[in-house]
């Protein structure tokens, strides 16, 4: 099965491919722009917790950078502890 995918993906990499949500009513900036805020939103909900002290500044920038991996993001290497 894997050579059939192979020679189907090789066959269909030069094609065009048209994607289309119909229930879509935003524009993709549009879209980008809503999640956009929505992120800030949970971003400053994250810093403005004052239940972590200043010492635990790190579990703070941890959750933001947990947020961003939610949206899509992965934030470069700096969350790679691995």
């Amino acid at each position: 099965m894997q050579l059939a995918t192979e020679l189907l993906a090789k066959l269909l990499e030069n094609q065009q491919i048209n994607v289309t949500f119909p229930n879509l009513n935003l524009t993709a900036p549009e879209l980008l722009e809503a999640s956009s805020y929505q992120a800030l939103c949970q971003i400053r909900e994250i810093l403005c917790d004052n239940q972590l002290s200043d010492p635990e500044c790190f579990e703070k920038i941890e959750r933001i950078v947990c947020l961003f991996e939610q949206l899509g993001s992965n934030c470069g290497n700096r969350h790679d502890f691995g």
